[in-house]
């Protein structure tokens, strides 16, 4: 059974599918959108990461009648009010350059003492006969005053996660993936949807057999 995880982002598809070996191993195929012929994009225009993340589940599963899981993803600074949030992947503008919207909340912060922010990953489930819903995970943590790290995509190189002196662009992926924002609403997604999951790709594999 196929789970498309809608994201184009070759980045997010890559850590998706390493937080997800585990499961690929048991037998689900995981898909990008990217690799969907036809896949229409959906557009991100709610006022919540859950309004997003649930738009994209939704949209996907209704072009493809598959399982389609969706996240989505922000930073959250409590000297900002919370911003960037729902729009830090196009904080500095439209054209979602990642340095760009780095500078920028650099820029915001600017002699600021209070730099404590988090990380939070909403990730949304839709399938055949299965109502959209949503679990959530977060990483507590600083932004530095300086880009830190090769590794990573996003605002990694500017967030230090409590308990540790590296950004995330600093870390390697193993131990980002242990403790990261994504990795926490992952395990959550599999505690509340791994045997609805398993399920369904039995149900599957069974229809698919020559015998079934």
């Amino acid at each position: 059974m196929r789970l498309i995880i809608a994201t184009r982002n070759p980045d997010k598809l890559r850590e998706f599918r390493e937080l997800l070996a585990d499961a690929a191993a048991a037998g689900l195929t995981i898909v990008g959108a990217g690799e969907v012929p036809g896949l229409p994009e959906i557009v991100e225009d709610g006022t919540t990461l859950e309004d997003n993340a649930i738009r994209k589940a939704v949209g996907v599963h209704a072009a493809t009648s598959e399982w389609a899981l969706a996240d989505d993803s922000g930073v959250e600074v409590d000297a900002l009010g919370g911003e960037p949030g729902v729009h830090s992947a196009i904080y500095a503008g439209p054209h979602r350059d990642p340095e760009a919207n780095n500078r920028k909340l650099l820029e915001a912060l600017a002699g600021c003492s209070n730099r404590r922010a988090r990380f939070r990953c909403v990730l949304a489930l839709a399938g055949p006969g299965f109502p959209p819903a949503t679990v959530e995970g977060r990483c507590e943590g600083v932004i530095t005053t300086e880009p830190r790290g090769r590794h990573g995509f996003g605002y990694d190189p500017l967030f230090i996660p409590d308990g540790f002196s590296q950004t995330f662009a600093e870390l390697s992926a193993e131990q980002k993936n242990r403790i990261s924002h994504r990795a926490r609403a992952l395990r959550a997604a599999l505690r509340a949807w791994g045997p609805l999951l398993r399920a369904a790709a039995a149900q599957a594999t069974q229809r698919d057999s020559p015998s079934g």
